[in-house]
């Protein structure tokens, strides 16, 4: 226990106090970091989760629960996004008894093809842009409590003739309850620098984060909620859109809003909420709401289902398979989905 508290503070010391460097709202590198390909995720509003049932799909955002019992499980990700956009991921994970889990991943984004131009606009062909990360994670229990694990991501972006590299860590901590129905984690995330920029000398940040969350699965009832709170190293999110601002009819003058409604609203920027009804041990249903992305994706006149989100699991023999839809903006919702299996049992010795 002593080495965690230990452990903590150092992490904390050290991450808050470099915390007034980042940024958000496009002013990083490989921004694709941020994308969750994962349907359980998406299908609960977030970017992580806090659920630790060996799920290998949700380790590689939350490496804390990388643990022995992933062991030999694979797991496949798909995102089908805007346009020709699409985007997903692949992990595998191994066990070492005095090591600890490891687990291999791939992330990648394809933003499709496009016409190329010269100053004039003739046409001098077509070219594609991506962004891959290749990482390896670690995790390891502390104790019957708390475990802990981090993320090594080597990062390469190609955008055109344009090409960059980076290297970052995520680094996490959770406790999980004796009977596993309560988790919490903290996570600092994309901790790194680029290496090598799309121009000479201008180095980009990358997209770092600080993250904390919990779920809590209810003892009487079959459902798990999930409560997320996002960049915590930046206090204001807010954004004024001055076609939304509220003007004074007579004076011309705007209208603020008051100290109370800021504080609310920055507030719940950082909340993600999601909840997943169990229905037996095949079955699951997901919902969530993501206030954040509902404020800056919205259209006034028509708001729609924006910020909302909602999925299923089921199984099927030794194959697990979850479906999301998560609605981004008007103009569509992304389709998230994800087959895992533990590869361990197709190799079970009969005999």
């Amino acid at each position: 226990m002593n080495k965690l508290i230990l452990s903590v503070t150092i992490f904390l010391s050290f991450f808050l106090g470099s915390a007034g460097y980042s940024q958000i709202g496009g002013m990083s590198s490989f921004e694709f970091l941020n994308l969750t390909s994962s349907p359980r995720i998406a299908a609960m509003g977030g970017d992580f989760l806090t659920i630790q049932d060996n799920d290998i799909t949700i380790a590689p955002f939350n490496p804390s629960l990388i643990n022995p019992g992933i062991d030999g499980h694979l797991g496949v990700n798909y995102v089908d996004f805007y346009s020709d956009i699409n985007y997903g991921s692949a992990a595998y994970s191994k066990t070492f008894q005095k090591t600890g889990s490891f687990l291999g991943t791939v992330q990648y984004i394809n933003y499709g093809s496009f016409d190329g131009t010269d100053e004039s606009g003739q046409r001098t062909g077509e070219f594609n842009s991506s962004e891959t990360a290749v990482g390896i994670g670690w995790g390891r229990q502390l104790d019957s409590l708390f475990s802990i694990g981090s993320n090594l991501k080597f990062i390469y972006s190609g955008l055109e003739t344009y090409n960059a590299y980076g290297l970052a860590v995520d680094v996490a901590g959770s406790y999980t309850s004796a009977d596993k129905s309560f988790v919490a984690s903290i996570i600092a995330k994309n901790i790194g620098r680029q290496l090598k920029s799309y121009e000479g000398g201008n180095i980009q940040p990358l997209p770092f984060e600080l993250q904390i969350g919990l779920s809590k699965k209810l003892k009487h009832l079959p459902f798990r909620y999930s409560v997320l709170f996002n960049h915590l190293e930046k206090w204001d999110l807010r954004y004024s859109d001055p076609a939304t601002l509220n003007v004074d009819p007579i004076s011309g003058e705007t209208i603020d809003d008051s100290k109370l409604e800021k504080f609310a609203d920055n507030l719940m920027r950082h909340i993600v909420i999601g909840g997943e009804l169990l229905i037996g041990k095949n079955l699951s249903v997901r919902a969530g709401y993501n206030y954040k992305r509902r404020q800056e994706l919205k259209i006034e006149e028509k708001t729609s289902t924006v910020g909302f989100s909602w999925g299923i699991g089921f199984r099927v023999s030794k194959f697990h398979f979850n479906y999301a839809r998560s609605t981004w903006h008007l103009a569509g919702s992304p389709n998230y989905i994800s087959v895992t299996t533990n590869l361990s049992e197709f190799f079970v010795n009969k005999n």
